[in-house]
């Protein structure tokens, strides 16, 4: 999955709130289905840091807090899909679903709304997750 060819698909996870990234780690867990190889997380709690390790490279989906301050994860999603030439799969944690409309301008490839639903991002990520298995083959 990842550049590094570890056998693991990279997530790195962007809040200012521990136990947010705390929840996601827990809801997502080791591995999201049989298909997928186990995840490894990197977590990250302030904008400099993401750009860092995105300039690293490697990863094969972001997930990013739209509630992070200063620096949100909306905004940061938009600079990353217009400044990254292969952009991860952005998977963006919501306050409200009615912010989806925020997220289409931010260019995410999927939304999960507060409060984290173990049932339902695991599902996201899983399906992102494919389809970056899915573009990587096809390169």
């Amino acid at each position: 999955m990842s550049e590094d060819r570890t056998g693991t698909a990279r997530v790195l996870l962007y809040s200012d709130d521990r136990t947010v990234r705390e929840q996601v780690r827990l809801a997502l867990g080791e591995r999201l289905a049989a298909d997928l190889p186990p995840l490894e997380f990197v977590e990250v709690a302030t904008q400099p840091l993401v750009l860092r390790a995105l300039d690293a490279g490697g990863f094969d989906l972001i997930i990013l807090d739209g509630e992070t301050v200063p620096s949100g994860g909306i905004g940061l999603s938009h600079q990353l899909k217009n400044e990254l030439l292969d952009c991860p799969p952005i998977l963006l944690l919501v306050a409200r679903v009615a912010d989806a409309w925020l997220a289409t301008w931010a260019e995410a490839d999927a939304i999960a709304s507060y409060p984290i639903d173990p049932l339902r991002l695991p599902v996201a990520a899983a399906g992102l997750l494919r389809s970056r298995v899915a573009e990587q083959a096809q390169a």
